[in-house]
Protein backbone atom coordinates (compact mmCIF):
# COMPACT_ATOMS: atom_id res chain seq x y z
CA UNK A 1 0.00 0.00 0.00
CA UNK A 2 2.97 2.29 0.58
CA UNK A 3 4.29 2.19 -3.00
CA UNK A 4 1.03 3.10 -4.74
CA UNK A 5 0.53 6.02 -2.36
CA UNK A 6 4.11 7.16 -2.96
CA UNK A 7 3.61 6.91 -6.72
CA UNK A 8 0.43 9.01 -6.51
CA UNK A 9 2.14 11.61 -4.30
CA UNK A 10 5.15 11.84 -6.63
CA UNK A 11 2.86 12.10 -9.64
CA UNK A 12 0.96 14.95 -8.04
CA UNK A 13 4.24 16.64 -7.10
CA UNK A 14 5.46 16.31 -10.68
CA UNK A 15 2.28 17.87 -12.03
CA UNK A 16 2.57 20.71 -9.50
CA UNK A 17 6.18 21.39 -10.55
CA UNK A 18 5.18 21.43 -14.21
CA UNK A 19 2.36 23.85 -13.38
CA UNK A 20 4.74 26.23 -11.63
CA UNK A 21 7.14 26.09 -14.55
CA UNK A 22 4.30 26.73 -16.99
CA UNK A 23 3.29 29.84 -15.03
CA UNK A 24 6.90 31.08 -15.09
CA UNK A 25 7.12 30.55 -18.84
CA UNK A 26 3.82 32.38 -19.34
CA UNK A 27 4.97 35.36 -17.27
CA UNK A 28 8.28 35.58 -19.13
CA UNK A 29 6.50 35.33 -22.49
CA UNK A 30 4.23 38.21 -21.49
CA UNK A 31 7.24 40.26 -20.41
CA UNK A 32 9.02 39.53 -23.69
CA UNK A 33 5.91 40.52 -25.64
CA UNK A 34 5.74 43.87 -23.82
CA UNK A 35 9.44 44.45 -24.48
CA UNK A 36 9.02 43.68 -28.19
CA UNK A 37 6.09 46.11 -28.33
CA UNK A 38 8.14 48.89 -26.70
CA UNK A 39 11.07 48.24 -29.02
CA UNK A 40 8.83 48.29 -32.08
CA UNK A 41 7.37 51.62 -30.99
CA UNK A 42 10.86 53.05 -30.50
CA UNK A 43 11.94 51.84 -33.95
CA UNK A 44 8.85 53.37 -35.54
CA UNK A 45 9.48 56.65 -33.75
CA UNK A 46 13.12 56.66 -34.92
CA UNK A 47 12.03 55.92 -38.50
CA UNK A 48 9.59 58.82 -38.39
CA UNK A 49 12.31 61.13 -37.05
CA UNK A 50 14.68 59.97 -39.79
CA UNK A 51 12.04 60.54 -42.44
CA UNK A 52 11.33 64.02 -41.10
CA UNK A 53 15.05 64.86 -41.05
CA UNK A 54 15.51 63.57 -44.59
CA UNK A 55 12.59 65.67 -45.78
CA UNK A 56 14.06 68.78 -44.16
CA UNK A 57 17.47 68.01 -45.64
CA UNK A 58 15.97 67.56 -49.09
CA UNK A 59 14.12 70.87 -48.76
CA UNK A 60 17.35 72.60 -47.71
CA UNK A 61 19.19 71.09 -50.67
CA UNK A 62 16.52 72.32 -53.05
CA UNK A 63 16.70 75.79 -51.53
CA UNK A 64 20.46 75.94 -52.13
CA UNK A 65 20.12 75.26 -55.89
Amino acid sequence: MFWPMLAIALGFLGIAVLGVLAVKVFVEAQRLGRQVTRTTQRINRAAEDLERAATDLAATGDALR
